[in-house]
């Protein structure tokens, strides 16, 4: 393939990165949004490979590497489960921190690579080099932690060391010194130690940013390391002269950074205090457990069959899906829910917070992959001025994004945190296996008002005990 040829083709490749970015941003066009992104996808692989820059020796090495490439994400796909789909978006994001770190390494100790450069365009691409190396570092072992965290290998709670603040700014001091000897090191040998150096303090750096982030935060820490792994493919594209990768990594970042943004408008957060670790705290301290107002008074739990009598009598009736509906697998039932009481002529609708769930998004995923109509689920902010008119607030297994302490606490970890107001409802059922709090740690107020009722259990098997009450 020529040159011209790839050009063109990467061009077409962008364009259809772009377009499919516009599609996943509605519900409606995000099937076709996907397609346009695999197709992009296909022709920028088909332009590299067989571009100019490939040579004939190499096509084993690249075939073999997509074979094996294609079987494990082929593997994954089949049976990592829609539970686990957090956890697995962070490891994808570690492969490409990984990736932009062995790339630099090649980049640098291969002569080709820099025998036609001198002066400033040398001390440029080594800076490529150096900042793409970095950040892939980060990217690689902030998400490998991510991953641990969603997936419960690692406790939610944030690690705060004594002077972390202080310990990063060493670290970046001692970056910015090893950057300036690498850029100055006349000899491949020399530059090796500055880059080890960098690369092993930024995977330092990378574990303890996300170790002190707490639980709660970590939708926001998913678009996060989204972002970051953007950028390191769009350093990587410097490095490798390849406007695709520059092109597809500043938007990949990009519309990483823009969604951390709405993920920390939506939990009432800036961004540096979700850096800085902790919960609900701008200085970086973890939340106590229980800290605030205790909530007081009784639970009024409800049995399957009374909550049954409660939608088939409602005309109005908002559902809450959290984490806890996910875990339960319990989405399809909620559709054949959803499904009998449309036809009894009940209006359903579903509220979905920005933050529900592990991963941004994961709640619309889960109600697609079960058919729940796209115009029935609307956003926090579309629903909240409903619920005073609402007969149902079903809530299934969601916590801290109905905690009305976040209103009418100002001392609560969560306080002004924007949330679901499903106490405002006529009636409010929340759905949890026991009163434990919600992955911030923050108790919750909810359970214990007068028009709440509590329906302990599996959310699949009490929903499934619903379905049949409704049916008969």
């Amino acid at each position: 393939m020529s040159a011209t040829l790839a050009t063109v083709s990467y061009i077409g490749a962008t364009i259809l990165f772009i377009l499919s970015l516009g599609g996943l941003s509605n519900p409606e066009s995000s099937r076709r949004g996907n397609l346009y992104g695999m197709i992009g996808m296909a022709i920028a692989v088909i332009a590299t490979v067989f571009g100019p820059n490939v040579t004939s020796g190499g096509y084993a090495w690249i075939i073999g590497a997509m074979v094996v490439g294609a079987s494990i994400g082929l593997y994954a796909a089949r049976t990592v489960k829609m539970t686990q789909m957090p956890e697995l978006v962070a490891l994808m994001h570690s492969l490409v921190g990984l990736a932009a770190c062995l790339v630099g390494y090649a980049n640098y100790i291969d002569p080709a690579a820099s025998s036609h450069l001198s002066g400033a365009a040398k001390s440029i691409h080594e800076m490529e080099i150096y900042i793409g190396i970095l950040i892939g570092a980060v990217t690689f072992s902030g998400s490998i932690i991510a991953f641990c965290k969603l997936s419960g290998k690692i406790g939610g709670s944030p690690m705060l060391l004594p002077a972390r603040h202080w310990m990063n700014l060493a670290g970046l001091l001692v970056i910015l010194y090893f950057g300036r000897e690498f850029l100055h090191a006349e000899t491949l040998h020399d530059g090796m130690l500055p880059l080890f150096v960098m690369t092993f303090i930024a995977l330092l750096f990378g574990i303890h940013m996300v170790m002190a982030i707490g639980g709660a935060d970590m939708p926001v820490v998913v678009s996060m390391l989204n972002s970051y792994s953007g950028w390191a493919a769009a350093a990587t594209g410097f490095m490798l002269n390849n406007d695709l990768l520059i092109v597809t990594g500043a938007l990949v970042g990009s519309s990483g950074a823009i969604l951390s943004y709405i993920m920390c408008r939506a939990m009432n957060r800036h961004f540096i205090s979700v850096i800085a670790g902790g919960f609900g705290t701008g200085g970086g301290t973890p939340a106590p457990k229980g800290e605030g107002v205790q909530p007081a008074g009784e639970v009024n739990p409800i049995l399957a069959a009374e909550t049954a009598e409660l939608l088939r009598d409602a005309k109005n009736v908002i559902i809450v899906p959290g984490y806890g509906m996910a875990v339960a697998q319990a989405q399809h039932t909620v559709y054949e829910i959803t499904k009998v009481l449309r036809d009894k002529g009940v209006n359903v609708r579903f509220g979905i917070h920005p933050v529900a769930g592990r991963m941004p998004g994961h709640m619309n995923v889960l109600l697609a992959e079960a058919k729940v109509p796209y115009d029935i689920v609307f956003e926090m902010d579309e629903l909240n001025d409903d619920f005073p008119n609402t007969d149902v607030a079903m809530v299934i297994g969601a916590n801290d994004i109905v905690n009305p302490a976040a209103q009418e606490d100002p001392t609560s970890p969560i306080a002004g945190m924007p949330v679901l107001e499903v106490w405002k409802a006529k009636t409010s059922i929340v759905m949890k296996r026991s009163m434990a709090s919600g992955y911030a740690g923050v108790d919750n107020p909810l359970f214990y008002k007068d028009n709440n009722r509590m329906l302990f259990g599996d959310a699949k098997k009490m929903l499934d005990e619903v379905l049949v009450v409704l049916k008969t």
